[in-house]
């Protein structure tokens, strides 16, 4: 009995490029197929789009029977759109990517290759990018080394994306036990384990649209990576306040040593910087504590982490 690739995609209003990714990956998993001898699925996760998005992907389904439509009653965010995919592939291996075209199918072969070669995971590393201005090139860097200095023992891969490929038994252990409701899908599958390995690829301008991350989204994706995988802004209040007492140390001794000399400064300006250094700094600690709290409360509520409306396949839809 052959294998099989379950690919994933994401959609969240992307109904002007929708049909060129189909239209340009089928044919890339038809030619694999033959190739590899892998079987293929591909399963579109429909995110709560709000434009014509699910009737595209309704006609794919309705004339495709590699093609499945898993549509959220409400928009869950990306990350819960690919972990629903998981959850539905039944393949030995899974890809997941974005519906833009900025993650190129064309690495989906290669993809195939490294699981035939064993590894169990791999991270897709983006080498360039067509759109990315200087802004997101340094953000994205400082991204990675922000995180590396703080998550202990588990190391990410520079520049890595929600681009990557797990076996089955990845995917099991993703559906079993990281069930968090506040995720960072691409650090579960670097910390996970098992045999990994990377592949470059450059991501092309998106094919149609804006992209759906702003500034906001990305601050808030990496707070909850930091949070998901580093205590240290928990323990940021001890070193500020070993900090504050060094701090202290110092200014005792050098007012001291001017009251002596009989050059006292009055203390005013002085007195107003580290009333607002140490306020900033507190204020900070509270924020990382806060944020901490709100994940801890979004666990124990322990609401589901997407719902389905219906799944679509060439044999009708099915309400769930």
């Amino acid at each position: 009995m052959g294998k099989k690739l379950s690919v994933v995609v994401s959609v969240y209003n992307e109904e002007l490029g929708l049909r060129q990714f189909y239209e340009h990956t089928t044919p890339i998993l038809k030619e694999m197929s033959q190739q590899s001898g892998w079987d293929y699925e591909l399963i579109f996760v429909n995110d709560g789009s709000r434009d014509g998005s699910l009737d595209l992907l309704k006609e794919f389904a309705s004339q495709d029977e590699k093609v499945a439509v898993v549509n959220f009653a409400a928009n869950r965010g990306h990350e819960a759109a690919m972990i629903a995919g998981i959850d539905y592939a039944s393949g030995d291996g899974v890809v997941c990517m974005d519906a833009d075209l900025q993650h190129p199918p064309e690495s989906i072969p290669a993809i195939v290759e490294k699981f035939n070669q064993g590894y169990d995971v791999v991270s897709m590393i983006r080498t360039a990018r067509a759109d990315a201005g200087i802004f997101k090139r340094i953000t994205s860097a400082a991204f990675y080394k922000v995180m590396n200095a703080l998550s202990g023992k588990t190391k990410f891969e520079n520049n890595s994306s929600d681009f990557f490929a797990i076996s089955r038994r990845v995917a099991l252990v993703l559906k079993q036990d990281y069930r968090e409701r506040v995720r960072f899908l691409r650090g579960y599958v670097q910390n996970v384990g098992f045999k990994k390995t990377t592949l470059e690829f450059e991501a092309s301008a998106r094919v149609a649209g804006e992209s759906n991350y702003n500034l906001r989204a990305l601050v808030k994706l990496s707070l909850n990576a930091i949070c998901n995988f580093s205590d240290v802004p928990l323990k940021m209040g001890i070193y500020a306040g070993v900090f504050s007492l060094i701090l202290a140390f110092i200014l005792m001794i050098y007012s001291i040593v001017q009251y002596f000399l009989g050059t006292a400064p009055n203390g005013y300006s002085t007195l107003i910087v580290v009333l607002c250094f140490m306020f900033g700094v507190l204020f900070i600690i509270l924020g990382f504590i806060s944020e901490y709290l709100a994940i801890i409360f979004a666990e124990v509520k322990n609401r589901p982490i997407y719902i389905v409306d219906s799944i679509i396949t060439k044999d009708g839809e099915e309400l769930k």
